[in-house]
């Protein structure tokens, strides 16, 4: 009796769902957790034949698949069992794994069916189906557009290199017209500045006013375009990567004072350029001609944009650790939101009004510096002047 009992305590408290039945169908007993399976009270199915909790077709298969079992008399256990549907009262199904086992019992066979629901298993599945197509879409998708970027990519770098090309050719027919029409311009410039000076000195016993003041002009024009052609030749050369610091020891005072002399000779009525040097030495290791070309240009930035009657400050500093080079005015000085755009290619300052220029000067010094493991630095008030610092480090 206590092993009987305990057979129906297991039965009543089994996760899956367990019900018998006899040699022709008919249900004789159904555990708690097949009730609920299928939504019914054991009074609801007890006596009638299995087949009412199957749908189609398994409702009209399922008496052929009890003759076949007990024709081959293979056990069908969980784990092993075949997949099958149910039906619930409400009229709904559910998939779940049948196996089925014959008991003997009271001289007779009995079929014990174990039922192992496989909705969340199938659910899962299902969903599992749905995400891995939903990846194939989005990946064929990926997979397209990425094509199509490639292909987009193709042609653009096929335009590149056809547009690199044509730059490079453009590049080349620039810098031989910058080339040629620097030098043509220079022999016809050269010959009208000799022949002004000559009207001068032809002129001086006459003492006419007009004429001084005409070859003023011309003179003035002549430089004008003479530093034109100069910032253009240059410009083109450092685009052209052609410019190439040739750094050599030598004496920056003794330069200094030679760019001080020559610039004195083109400084406005009355305008001083003041030199001088700190240090006890003054060799350092840089490339002269483009230091030089530098501070020409600092020194005549000063002298175009102050009055006469004004000083320059020249000065030059060398210490064991760097050259310190600082040109200051007294000029119109460079509004605020200037500023920032200096040093850019063909930039002018707003307040520089009629004032020639091509606004390639600083830019050139600021290319020429770097070039020279230098810095330039500026700080600039309106009206007030301007001062420039360009320090180099000593090696």
């Amino acid at each position: 009796m206590e092993n009987a009992a305990l057979l129906k305590a297991i039965i009543d408290n089994a996760i899956d769902g367990i019900l018998t039945i006899d040699g022709h169908g008919i249900v004789e007993s159904i555990n708690p957790a097949a009730c609920k399976l299928f939504l019914c009270t054991p009074e609801e199915v007890i006596g009638k034949n299995v087949s009412t909790l199957m749908p189609q077709p398994y409702k009209s298969q399922h008496d052929e698949y009890i003759h076949r079992y007990q024709r081959t008399n293979e056990p069908h256990i969980i784990g092993i069992g075949r997949e099958v549907t149910g039906l619930k009262k409400d009229g709904t199904t559910f998939p779940f794994r049948l196996g089925v086992s014959d008991v003997p019992f009271a001289g007779r066979k009995i079929y014990a069916g174990f039922i192992h629901d496989l909705s969340r298993e199938k659910e899962a599945e299902h969903q599992l189906k749905e995400y891995a197509a939903h990846l194939e879409e989005l990946v064929e998708t990926r997979t397209h557009s990425l094509r199509e970027t490639v292909q987009a990519l193709q042609l653009a770098k096929e335009e590149v290199s056809f547009s690199l090309v044509k730059e490079k050719e453009l590049g080349q027919l620039k810098s031989r017209f910058v080339s040629m029409a620097s030098h043509e311009f220079r022999t016809p410039l050269s010959a009208i500045q000799l022949s002004a000076s000559l009207i001068e000195k032809y002129a001086l016993p006459f003492e006419n006013e007009n004429i001084r003041k005409h070859v003023g002009k011309i003179k003035n024009a002549v430089g004008n375009l003479t530093t034109i052609l100069n910032d253009f030749l240059s410009l083109e050369k450092l685009e052209a990567g052609k410019v190439q610091p040739a750094f050599t020891y030598f004496d920056v005072v003794k330069l200094s004072e030679e760019i001080t002399e020559e610039m004195q000779m083109v400084a406005k009525q009355n305008q001083n350029i003041i030199y001088q040097h700190t240090g006890t030495s003054g060799i350092i290791n840089l490339d002269p001609n483009l230091l030089k070309n530098c501070v020409i240009n600092l020194i005549a930035n000063a002298i175009k944009y102050s009055g006469e009657n004004t000083f320059i400050e020249f000065n030059t500093e060398v210490t064991w650790q760097q050259c310190i080079i600082t040109i200051k005015d007294n000029g119109i000085g460079i509004p605020d939101t200037d500023q920032k755009h200096l040093f850019e290619a063909f930039f002018r300052a707003h307040n520089t009004g009629n004032i020639p220029g091509t606004g390639l000067g600083l830019n050139i010094v600021a290319r020429y510096t770097s070039l020279m493991n230098g810095q330039i630095e500026f700080s600039s008030n309106i009206n007030q002047g301007t001062l420039f610092t360009i320090t180099f480090p000593i090696s």
